[in-house]
């Protein structure tokens, strides 16, 4: 639908014409549950917007996207829906300096987690709904003005089926059959908010003494399906909570403004978790339903952390435009790991973050559709694809460079005069810029011009000469750009040295913090320093940067990386490894060979799983395929050697059987999955509970091993939701070109299927061990994809063009066909065309790893 896709022209020209003084929202969800009409099931949604325009006479338009428009009044005036609704859009002409517009209509129920989401429990048949709008589906459930900067009150109300509970952003109460909500705070339409449903809901309470002596009292709620209520562990999740609290009245001087702190987990949802004041909604796969890592609980614990940082960050100040994104996500990003080691028992958590969520950043910036943070936004398309690593994870590892550069007390300095100052407002960069520059005393422009404006990352790489005493004489750290993006860049960094001990421990015995400017920066303090076996230029991780090694350095890192004994160290170490695989400057085998050799050393949980990802990425994507047997082969060896090596019952023994089954593939190791499946075969203290069970069946199912029969016996034991989505992936990944035909068409050609099943089918269907059964798609994927983005929901057009791109057909043809493809769409959706980008440099980078690993097996 043409108007479907505001652009950044048409929402300044609206906010410069309108000031919008309220919204009263009236929803009728009794018709969630029952039998439904034929065509879309719908629901009744009644608005009306008081707002003002400051030039009477002129046009503008409300956004709507529904099925049908019973009236649209304005000014007591009624419009004939027909003539002023055109799907997407509402005309409205001649405006007076006051106007209300009262409109009346019937909203699509969602089956894609967009706008009204509707979820039917396998288990108990319940109906469980709530509301998702990030970027600008706020307008598939009531009529609005979707931009962030036309913040407005809201007041609703809802009629809900009998026995149902509802919450919004206000506390809520039910008189008369209707739940009615309390006036909001000024706020964007992205973040209203409404869950309703037969949901377990928990309830506590936090309080605090505020500098004035008076008592904050916020009370706290958590809710999920009935069905998750045995496993919802809701102290953990208000322990979390009331520590972040805590920490964030300390930091931010500004009180919580929004009332209540509700927590929803809900299914099917196409996210981590989205900001909603006072009603903060989460995947449901945050309420473990087996035995996790304590890396599982980390990550619940940041995205809490992360979400309630934009209760200040996003919700209290927005941005005027999606281009500003970062202000809020950057920064609840690095709160989100701020907090969590500030505040709770994660205090590794920068551990994490250097390993985990950095590579999602150094993958990202390396995309053709790399941007600057501060990026150009011209449309909520191109708002929709920029929730990134670069606006997310670089954001915020430029935020850690920034607290490094003006020290912590400026920037939270910083952060509290931008709330007092912009409270229920909106901002751009210059706005946050000119508080920094206030802390701090320094001059923040050329600091935004390096780190904020321009794209893409740079290499660092130190220079050692020694004396003749072999001490060093000379270290300097070299800087380096992409020919893209050839920006150098202002860093603040520790260099730190590492000899071995004579016990055998790599430990660092010098360590400066030092500025590096232009393509060669000399450290001067380290002059006479004993020479280092290990220098490692990004130490502590203060810069956002590829770390790279002098040969020395690699060549201790490929004989002593275990003996490394500071986690945060080892996990650079591990990271800048990997980032040279992805290069093609270390072949794929020798960095699966530094993980069968080292990785069972490793302490830290979560930077042993993220080693175990990227194994299996190297082994599928970046080894010669000649080799891939062999290293499948060593790679279970080596899993199945650790899992009956690990401590019986620990954390790591479930790392390391996760990883196993992930690496199966032959008939001994296949055999034994299926044995710890059946209890014909035990490993001491390995619980197989039902999440490890659906994860030995996928790949059983994935070799032949698990057929249909089997895997509804395995639904029926656990009829579930999670089951089911568990069945569905199992399904589409057995070895059949029928199976994989079905599950093509179930997702290219038919709408039939929910988001979260439409995941789960293609997540089984692409299996990089079924390359020969999936190569007649390639074909079809070119053929299908613009239909997709024209006929589904920029969601599911997301998830097809990403998850079924054939990247497992790894050889030139595919990159020609890819190419011929963008040559003959050039006039294709832009967001489309950078899905397909992203996608072909994904593949490009695969054959020059590739070439790699052949290379070195002939040396």
């Amino acid at each position: 639908m043409p108007g479907e896709n505001l652009t950044r022209d048409e929402a300044r020209e609206r906010a410069a014409l309108l000031s919008v003084d309220g919204y009263e929202v009236a929803l009728d969800l009794r018709s969630a549950v029952g039998d439904g009409d034929a065509g879309p099931r719908t629901f009744r949604s009644v608005t009306t917007i008081r707002f003002r325009c400051n030039e009477p006479g002129a046009s503008t338009f409300a956004d709507l996207v529904a099925p049908s428009v019973t009236s649209v009044t304005l000014n007591g005036k009624d419009l004939d829906p027909g003539e002023v609704f055109d799907g997407t859009r509402i005309a409205l002409d001649d405006l007076a300096a006051e106007n209300e517009l009262t409109v009346d209509a019937q909203c699509a129920y969602s089956r894609t987690g967009e706008g009204m989401h509707r979820f039917v429990d396998p288990e108990d048949g319940e109906v469980y709904l709530y509301t998702q709008y990030e970027p600008a589906d706020a307008r598939r459930v009531f009529t609005n003005f979707e931009q962030p900067d036309l913040k407005a009150p809201y007041r609703f109300e809802v009629q809900a089926p009998e026995g149902w509970t509802v919450w919004s952003n206000g506390a809520g109460e039910l008189t008369d059959g209707v739940w009615r909500f309390a006036e909001t705070k000024p706020i964007s339409t992205y973040i209203t908010c409404v869950v309703a449903g037969p949901y377990h809901y928990v309830t506590d309470s936090y309080e605090r003494i505020l500098e004035d002596g008076t008592k904050l009292e916020i009370p706290l709620g958590a809710m999920c399906r009935k069905g998750l209520a045995p496993h919802f562990d809701a102290d953990d999740v208000f322990l979390i909570t009331k520590q972040g609290l805590d920490f964030f009245h300390e930091h931010f001087d500004y009180p919580y403004p929004f009332g209540k702190y509700d927590q929803a987990f809900v299914p099917e949802y196409n996210l981590g978790a989205m900001e909603n004041p006072g009603m903060v909604t989460f995947r449901e796969e945050y309420i473990f339903r087996g035995k996790v890592t304590q890396a599982s609980y980390e990550a619940r614990a940041n995205v809490i952390l992360h979400e309630m940082a934009h209760m200040w960050f996003g919700d209290l100040v927005t941005m005027v435009w999606w281009d500003d994104l970062w202000l809020k996500e950057s920064f609840a990003d690095f709160m989100g790991t701020f907090a969590n080691v500030g505040a709770t028992r994660f205090t590794d958590a920068w551990i994490t973050f250097a390993n985990r969520r950095k590579a999602w950043a150094y993958r990202a910036d390396q995309l053709p559709s790399t941007h600057p943070i501060t990026a150009d936004i011209r449309d909520l398309q191109d708002a929709k694809l920029n929730f990134d690593g670069i606006t997310y994870a670089k954001g915020a590892s430029v935020l850690k460079q920034l607290v490094a550069y003006v020290g912590q007390d400026a920037f939270l300095e910083g952060a509290r005069r931008y709330f007092k100052r912009n409270a229920y407002g909106n901002t751009r960069l210059g706005d946050l810029l000119s508080v920094l520059a206030e802390t701090s005393g320094r001059d923040m422009s050329a600091w935004a011009r390096s780190w904020l404006q321009t794209a893409g990352v740079n290499s660092l790489t130190p220079q050692v000469l020694l004396d003749a005493e072999g001490r060093v004489a000379e270290l300097a750290v070299v800087q380096e750009a992409p020919e893209s993006h050839p920006e150098e860049r202002p860093h603040r960094v520790a260099v730190g040295l590492y000899r071995r001990t004579p016990e055998g421990a790599l430990e660092r015995y010098a360590r400066v913090e030092t500025d590096v400017e232009g393509p060669r920066t000399v450290v001067a303090e380290l002059a006479g320093a004993e020479a280092p076996e290990l220098v490692l230029v990004n130490d502590d991780d203060l810069t956002y940067c590829k770390i790279r090694f002098d040969e020395t350095s690699l060549a201790t890192l490929r004989e002593h990386l275990g003996a490394l004994t500071d986690p945060l160290a080892r996990a650079l170490c591990w990271s800048a490894l990997w980032n040279l695989t992805r290069d093609a400057l270390l072949p794929a085998r020798d960095f699966v060979d530094l993980v069968l050799r080292f990785a069972g050393r490793e302490s830290d949980i979560g930077v042993l799983q993220m080693l175990h990802a990227w194994a299996d990425s190297a082994l599928v994507h970046y080894a010669a395929p000649e080799w891939r047997a062999t290293g499948e082969e060593l790679l279970a060896e080596g899993a199945l050697r650790e899992l009956q090596a690990a401590e019986p019952g620990s954390e790591h023994q479930l790392a390391w059987a996760r990883f196993f089954a992930t690496v199966a593939a032959g008939e001994t190791d296949l055999a034994l999955l299926k044995g710890l499946l059946d209890d014909t075969e035990t490993v001491e203290g390995l619980e197989v509970d039902q999440e490890l069970r659906w994860a030995f069946l996928e790949p059983l199912a994935a070799h032949g091993l698990a057929d249909e029969s089997v895997l509804a016996a395995e639904l029926a034991r656990d009829d579930t939701a999670s089951g089911k989505r568990h069945q569905v992936r199992c399904l589409a990944a057995r070895p059949s070109a029928a199976v994989k035909a079905q599950a093509w068409a179930q997702v290219v050609e038919s709408d039939a299927l929910s988001n979260a099943l439409v995941e789960a089918t293609i997540a089984g269907f692409d299996r990089p061990s079924q390359r020969e059964l999936t190569a007649p798609y390639a074909e079809k994927y070119f053929a299908a994809i613009e239909r997709v983005w024209q006929e589904r929901s920029i969601q599911i057009g997301m998830d097809v063009v990403r998850g079924l791109f054939p990247g497992f057909q790894d050889r030139q043809e595919t990159l020609d066909a890819t190419d011929a493809w963008l040559a003959a769409h050039a006039d294709a959706a832009p967001a489309l065309r950078r899905l397909v980008l992203e996608a072909r440099d994904d593949l490009a980078r695969s054959l020059r790893a590739q070439a790699c690993d052949t290379a070195a097996a002939g040396a």
